[in-house]
Parts: structure tokens; sequence; C-alpha cells
């Protein structure tokens, strides 16, 4: 993208200053001249150049609004009256769809979901008026003579070029806008493909003081195949789309610099201004701007506050609980210094308000969804040049429900005898829909998930009733950490207090970004308060952020993990209560609407939810605790694990994730739900732990941590682990007689293909990580001891053929052998 200019060097010089907001404000650019309505400065006459009479173009059939600028509809057509004083403007263009095409299964394409955001201006030139795409990506001080080469770095493109059609009384450019929104216009249009302009067309406008807004139908058709067409597959879309043009604020908001210790979203800046020998990349947090009524009260309502409405299409069950998940964030705007900072709205009625719309930009909504899509958003609309929020609607889609459900069972069904019978109370179902909307409104407030808060809590205090009480199961509502699995029955605990709410890293996060430092007045001066705020996470843990550059490495940074700080511990508490959940499943679900389809998502979400909890113990190996610090702050921000806890963790995953989960393997619920893939199912679940454990980054922190010991330090081996893993998967070899239930046999088979995958030429180089971390080639250290284990389980199984129990174990073991002869020499040699 680029930075805008004006036609003038000079002009363009003024403007870049907007783009660092610390610096002193550009003046106003200069307007252009006036035109007279029938001659152009050089004397030309306006009919010659096709200019007609303002009457004749703006007719008395014209439906006009006033406002930003004035809207005009003749018919067909929609002009836009666009005064001296409004060219220049930096705008922000919003679309949003109002009605999408049919369709349940996707994302994106319904009602409220945004297509475009971008930074725009009118500019005119001669008798043409541009709408330039602005961008704010490199900046410099107009003092500064780089300034010259930013500038002509920074060309805005043309969006769209328009012919004037007529001058207003005041020199305001009449335009004809009508295929700005109903053609194939980059940046601009709705759906993607070519716009036909004949199923297109202006549905309203309307001018308001800061904005002005526009809705079309805009149809494209689709290239479908002659075979999908007798289908009934929809040839044509059609959809509804909105546009806000929106007026930046004319006083940027004074921006907070990003620090990588808090989890925010951010805008970015390159500074070729800046005093490092480089370009200096700026990252402002987004943030709503939120001033103080009353300054000097340490706790004062905001002069304008966050207001989200409630869309009129959310069903009223579900109301009050949604609005108390956006106002639970007050208690941490209070911290910030802010009352009533957050408020929930019901939407007002047409009588109330005829031209409210949830499409407008200016107005927050938590949107409604009918899409069967299990999830829910909070993205944002932001100015470009300071990181403020103007826009936070959250998106929820209407299966939130069902996954919500789902999860609940697994997680707190032997804890909560109201998860016990589907359908869930409503009362229930509300609770946990005001999580997701709480979390969601995190986002939408500027804040990153934070992965890492749920390592940050003692894990044995999750059973006690009272840090619940006082601290929750999870410092942030911003991780993916559920319901709190730890429990258990014996515990008593109140099942509110198994749902997450916002917590103590939350309120921390939000005075961090919010609360005013009104001894600042530039972003700079802000830093050194901001960094003594941060400073609290040397003693507080559960204040903590992920740390940069981790690359999958932080065994602390979890996704729906409960207790991460001793996930052994925790996994088995947690899997004792998935034991007590399978007898659970079919009482639950046969008294649904739909009780088969239920004992299987029951059934289904609990084996996941097996699999998940054993996943957490597997970043214990190869893993290490770090911590985000600034330059300042002294110590490591990595420290590998000691060996003796990453060697306890594959000791715990033989025990529990490669041993076969008879639990899991309840004859009455698996007849109920299909006529076989108990064996698939499982060995899937293994076979992509295995695959974590034996990750290519993993291995190499292994390879690395050995490297870099000094004497006598508490190293697990890559070499350890690989020969410890291939001893749990094939325990069975030592025994007196030899017999290997299938799920073993399954798991065996899939070690052998995990280990082959890394073997084969060529893997080398694509192989990736599924830490979380970037692309990692399979190390060649590794190939090695892989090649030396298989050549040891070759051995092995050699020795255990004859004393096979059964001729089915014998046929496995030899096909074992068989295969690692195939891998060990591919060519047959």
């Amino acid at each position: 993208m680029t930075k805008f200019y004006q036609s003038s060097v000079l002009a363009a010089a003024l403007l870049l200053a907007a783009c660092v907001p610390h610096r002193p404000s550009r003046p106003a650019p200069a307007s252009p001249e006036p035109r007279p309505a029938a001659e152009s400065s050089s004397g030309t006459s306006s009919s010659s150049r096709g200019i007609k009479p303002y009457s004749r173009v703006i007719t008395r059939d014209a439906e006009t609004t006033s406002g930003l600028f004035k809207t005009h509809r003749i018919g067909e057509k929609l002009y836009f009256e666009i005064p001296p004083d409004a060219l220049g403007k930096e705008m922000l263009l919003v679309g949003r769809l109002v009605k999408g095409a049919p369709q349940v299964f996707s994302y994106e394409g319904y009602g409220g979901d945004k297509f475009t955001e971008q930074a725009v201006m009118w500019e005119r030139v001669g008798d043409r008026v541009l709408l330039r795409r602005l961008s704010y990506t490199i900046t410099a001080d107009p003092e500064d003579p780089v300034a010259r080469s930013v500038e002509a770095a920074n060309n805005p493109g043309i969006i769209a070029s328009f012919q004037v059609e007529a001058y207003g009384p005041d020199s305001a450019a009449v335009i004809d806008v009508t295929r700005l929104y109903t053609t194939s216009v980059p940046h601009v249009q709705a759906l993607e493909g070519n716009i036909d302009e004949k199923r297109s067309f202006i549905e309203r406008a309307q001018a308001f003081p800061d904005n002005v807004v526009v809705e079309a139908t805009q149809t494209v058709p689709l290239k479908v195949s002659e075979q999908l067409a007798r289908t009934g597959a929809p040839q044509v879309r059609s959809v509804v789309a909105h546009w806000s043009m929106i007026r930046l604020p004319e006083e940027p908001m004074r921006p907070r610099l990003y620090d990588d210790r808090v989890g925010y979203f951010t805008v970015a800046q390159y500074d070729f201004s800046a005093p490092e020998h480089r370009a200096l990349r700026r990252q402002y947090i987004t943030r709503y701007r939120l001033e103080k009524k009353d300054p000097d009260a340490p706790l004062s309502e905001p002069v304008r506050p966050i207001v989200y409405y409630i869309d009129p299409a959310t069903p009223k069950e579900w109301v009050p609980y949604i609005k108390q998940g956006i106002e639970d964030w007050q208690v941490a705007f209070e911290a910030a210094g802010f009352k009533n900072a957050i408020i929930a709205k019901d939407a007002p009625t047409p009588e109330e308000d005829p031209h409210w719309s949830p499409d407008d930009v200016r107005y927050t909504v938590v949107r409604w969804l009918a899409s069967t899509m299990e999830n829910a958003q909070g993205p944002r609309v932001v100015d470009p040049r300071t990181g403020e929020i103007l826009n936070g609607s959250v998106r929820i889609f209407h299966n939130i429900l069902t996954v919500l459900r789902d999860m609940y069972f697994a997680q707190a069904a032997a804890l909560d005898p109201r998860a016990r019978r589907l359908p869930l109370p409503d009362s229930l179902m509300g609770r946990l829909l005001r999580y997701v909307v709480a979390h969601e409104i995190g986002h939408t407030l500027g804040l990153q998930h934070n992965f890492k808060a749920a390592s940050t809590y003692p894990a044995d205090s999750l059973r006690s009733r009272s840090w619940l009480e006082r601290m929750g199961h999870v410092p942030s509502i911003m991780s993916y950490t559920r319901f709190n699995y730890v429990v258990q029955p014996e515990d008593g605990i109140d099942p509110e207090l198994l749902v997450p709410r916002v917590g103590p890293y939350d309120i921390f996060a939000i005075r961090w970004g919010y609360a005013p430092i009104p001894e600042a007045t530039t972003p700079e001066e802000e830093l050194p308060v901001l960094d003594e705020w941060a400073r609290a996470q040397d003693t507080v843990p559960w204040y903590r952020f992920a740390t940069s550059d981790a690359r999958g490495a932080d065994a602390g940074e979890q996704t729906e993990s409960v207790g991460a700080s001793d996930p052994i511990r925790s996994t088995r508490l947690g899997l004792r209560n998935l034991e007590r959940t399978v007898p659970l499943i079919l009482p639950a679900a046969m008294g649904s609407s739909r009780g088969n389809d239920d004992v299987a998502r029951l059934y289904q979400r609990v084996v996941r939810q097996w699999a998940t909890e054993l996943s957490t113990v597997v970043k214990l190996v190869g893993g290490m605790e770090t911590q985000e610090k600034a330059n300042s702050q002294p110590g490591p921000r990595f420290v590998p694990l000691p060996g003796k806890r990453q060697r306890e963790a594959v000791a715990f995953l033989n025990e529990h994730a490669f041993s076969t989960p008879h639990f899991l393997l309840d004859p009455a619920i698996l007849r109920r739900i299909e006529p076989d893939g108990a064996l698939s199912r499982i060995r899937s679940r293994q076979a992509s732990i295995l695959s974590e454990l034996l990750d290519n980054a993993r291995m190499l922190r292994l390879i690395e941590f050995e490297a870099l010991a000094t004497r006598g330090a508490d190293v697990y081996p890559l070499a350890d682990m690989l020969r410890d893993v291939r001893r749990g998967l094939f325990r069975e070899l030592g025994g007196e007689q030899v017999r290997i239930d299938p799920f073993r046999r399954n798991l065996q088979f899939a070690y052998l293909e995990e280990v082959g995958n890394k073997l084969k030429p060529g893997s080398g180089s694509s192989a990736s990580s599924s830490s979380g971390g970037p692309r990692v080639p399979v190390p060649d250290e590794a190939k090695a001891l892989l090649r030396a284990e298989l050549a040891d389980l070759r051995a092995d199984v050699r020795r255990a053929i004859p004393r096979a129990a059964d001729r089915v174990t014998r046929a496995h073991l030899q096909e074992v052998e068989h295969r690692i002869a195939t891998l060990l020499d591919p060519d047959g040699r």
C-alpha cells in the first residue's frame, strides 16, 4: 500500500506528518479553487467541456440527503455532490453485506460480514474527481530530506475516476457514482468476479454529518459445470451490500506503542526519519479512544463509552447473556480508571431511529449469523493512522451453541448434573454463550489470544474453591482454556466456577492499554510508565503473555488445556473424569430429538478430548520455559525444561496415550453409532500424538539442548527419547509370550509409517513443524538415530517371532520385520 499526498509536493510533505501522530499534526490541505458554474479558470466554457447546468443534472425528481456530502438519487442513478472542503479529507470506506447469497456451510458471506476496508480520499483534477486509495505504511518527518523519497514511493492508487457532471452553487463537484457500486471495481466490489451491471442496482443512499452510506444489489454469474448445474447448484450469486464512507477523526487519537509483553493487535508503520540506522518499524496497539469526563478523578465515566448493540436477529432467550458477556469487561476498564466504559444496548426500533442500521460502521453490533459453522469471531475496523478502533462488531454463528454443548458435556458432565441430559437447559447454555461473547469482545477491544495463560496458575490450586472464586481457573478469557476438567467430583465445586471469566491478565492488559498517562504528550513519553506496568510480570506470572519468537517451544503455550503448569498431573485428573463421562453418553443423548446423531457427536467429542488432554503433555518434551523481556530486563528469555520432567512426560504418554484406551471402547455406544470405525479412530488420534512427539523442531531442540548443555546438566538426549518411545510402543516384545491387541498393532504400523516418512528421500526439505513453529527439515542426526532405532527394533522383532502367542501376532511381527527391511534397504540389496 502507499501513503497519500496532494497534487503539490509541499502538501504531500505536510500530510506525511499526520502518519506519525506523535509529531505535530499537519495543517489542513488547501482546497481547489472554486469553479464558476459556467466557466473554468482558463476561460473555457463549461458547456464545451461537457459540464451541464446544475439544474439539468440534479432535477426536481432527485431524492437528496445532506451530510458529509450530498447524495442524490434520480431514477437508477446515484450522484455525489462533493464540496471543496470534503476534498483531500482522509476517510475510511467499509463494506459489509446486508444480505448474503444462500449458504450455511461457510465462514464468509453472511449479512454483517465485512468485505472491504480501505482508507480513501476524494481529489479533484480539472473536471475529474478521483477516488484514491491511501496507505500509512511508510512515513517521514516532513522536515527531513528523506520525506521527498518517501513521497516518491507513495503515489496513492486511483480506485475510480469520475467526470464532473455539474458544479453546485458552492462549487461542489457533482459526479455520477452509480458504476462504483454496480460494476466490478477492485477494493469496492462485494463479490469476486465480474459484476453483471444489468442485474446490479442501487438500493438506497443516505448522508450523515460524518459519513455517507450506500446500499446496492450486486450480482455475479458463477461458472458451474454441466454436471453441477443438473444438481440444482446455483449459477448466479446476488447480494445486497452496504458501504459506509466515514470521515476519519480530524484530530487523530494519540497512539500507544506496542510492547511484546502485552498481547494487543497492532497497526504498523515504517518511519524513515528514525534515529536508528534503518527504517524503524513502529507498531501501535489497536484500542478504542477513551477519554475521561473528569481527568482528575481516579475513576471517571468516559466522554464517549464503548457501546455494543445487540443484533435484532438474535434469539430473544440469548440476549441477556450476550449483554452480560459484553459488560463483564467493565471490571477491567475500572482498573484502567473508567466507570461504565463498555455498555450493551438493544438496537433501536425503526420507530425510534429509522436510519439506524447494523451495517453502518458507526454502530458496533454483536451479529447473529444463520450459519451451521460452529464458531464466533471478533474482528475490528481501525484507523490505520493510529490504531483507534472505530468498530468492533462480533460475529456469532448460530451453531456455536452445538459445539459449546458438546465441549461442556465432554469436560464437565462428570461434575455438573445439568450436563447429563440433552438438551442442556437454557440457563446453562446462556452461561456458556456469555463466556464466548466475552472472549470475542476481548478481541474487538484489541486483545490477542493469550495461550500462555493456562500455564501460569499453580496446578494444585485449580481444585480449591477459594482460589477459583477469587481467581478463576485461568487468568485470561483470551486463552483457549475451556472448562475446568481438573476438578474432581469429591471437590464439591460449584459448576459456575468451571466456566472461564474475565481474569487477572485481562484486567492487567486493559489497564496497560487503556489507562491514561496524563504526564505524557507523545507515545514515546509514555514508554517509561508502560515499561513499569509491564514489569509486574516479573513477580506476577499470570500477567504474562506469549513470548515472541518462541516458535512453538514454550511448553506453557497451550490451547484447550487446563492446569498446563503441570500437564501430567492435570491430564491424569482429566482422564479420570473422562472415564466417568463415557457411561453418561447414552443416557444423555437418547432423550434428545436426534438421539443417534447426538450419541455420535458426544462420543466423538469425548475421544477428541482424550487426545487433546494427552497432547498437552507432549509439549514438555523438547519444551522450554519462556518469558518475554524488554531489552533492559536481565536474564534469559528461553530456558530448557529439566530432562527429568521430559522423561516423565514420555513415560506418561507411553502409559496413557499409546496404551489401548479400553474405557473409550464401549460396545453399547459403538454399535449404536456405526458398523465400524473404532480401530481407525483410535489409530488416527494416537498417530497424531506420536507425530507431534516426533516433530522435527522438537527433535532439533533436543539435539541442541544436549549440544549446549554444561557438564552435569539434566538433559534428555534425542537418542534417549527415541529409544524410550520405541520401547514403549513395542513393549510386548519383551514378554515370555508375545500377544499384541489390534489397537496396538495399528499403532505400531503408524510408528513405522511416521518413521518411514522421515527417512524418505526429500523428506528433509519438506517436513514441517506441528508444534506451532516454522517449517523445519528432519535433522540429519534424527535420521541417523531413527535408522538405529529401526535396526534395534528389527532385532527385537526377530527374537519375538518364535514367542508369538497366536497366528495374528506372528503375522504382524513378520510384516513389521518386512517393513523395517524395506525402510532400511529400500532397494532390496
